[in-house]
């Protein structure tokens, strides 16, 4: 296993801090990972591939923190995960064929299509939770396509998930955030164990990167899904817009 060079090392485990804290709160923390891994000469679709390596850290960590206060939604969890491993699995097997200079542009195009979810952050109005959930069928075709994005980008999964589980399962948002990330634990595992298989990972990278964002996904269980939403939303718009202009512009180089 190759480590990165010493200043890489700790701009990855900051970065792997900040992407941990991100994900966990709100999401998008990829759309300045992944960028940051081709920056230091990753390809595209290995810089995707290894990113996974730091998510599922992140969302084993920040399970563990919800769980400490007292969030176990494990049985809406349960419910959505066969549909989305399966879509999540299927994600992670287009997206490792793909060509490193479509997937970066494509990986751009994504960024600034994503962006309006990013500066909306609707919030549930008041009594959502009362109201009966769409039908199973309905709720399955949602839950497929968000894990077939998942299974594929990954970046930014979190943010229409959340919705999904606001919107369509009726789950206030503390409640949603601690089912995302138990989703996202077994949806990585499921993506990551493909890209492995496929040799995609760079594993020096990888860890480090896993180190950060499990400090950063227990810190942002802890601090709670609303607590610095606010905060880091303008920051994430900014670093979103000029990544996705360099992405579309530069493709993976």
């Amino acid at each position: 296993m190759t480590l990165p060079a010493p200043g890489e090392i700790a701009i990855l485990f900051g970065a792997g801090i900040v992407g941990g804290l991100i994900n966990t709160l709100a999401g998008g923390g990829s759309f300045l990972l992944v960028p940051l891994l081709v920056m230091m000469g990753l390809p595209a679709t290995v810089a995707n591939a290894t990113s996974r390596v730091g998510v599922f850290a992140q969302s084993l960590s920040a399970v563990a923190g919800f769980r400490q206060e007292g969030f176990r939604d494990l049985d809406t969890a349960l419910r959505i995960l066969p549909v989305m491993l399966l879509a999540a699995w299927l994600g992670a097997v287009l997206a490792s064929s793909l060509d490193d200079e479509l997937f970066a542009r494509g990986f751009g195009a994504v960024m600034l299509l994503a962006l309006p979810l990013i500066l909306w952050n609707p919030r549930p109005p008041a009594g959502v939770a009362e109201r009966a959930p769409l039908a199973p069928a309905v709720q399955h075709a949602i839950y497929f396509a968000i894990g077939l994005y998942g299974g594929a980008i990954q970046a930014g999964v979190g943010i229409p998930l959340t919705l999904a589980l606001v919107g369509v399962g009726r789950l206030d948002l503390v409640r949603a955030s601690s089912v995302k990330v138990a989703i996202n634990t077994a949806t990585t595992a499921i993506a990551l164990a493909q890209f492995v298989w496929a040799g995609k990972v760079v594993w020096g990278h990888g860890l480090l990167l896993a180190v950060g964002m499990a400090l950063g996904g227990y810190a942002g269980s802890r601090i709670g899904a609303r607590a610095g939403d606010r905060l880091l939303r303008p920051a994430l718009t900014v670093c979103v817009v000029l990544l996705a202009i360099r992405m579309l512009l530069g493709g993976s180089g």
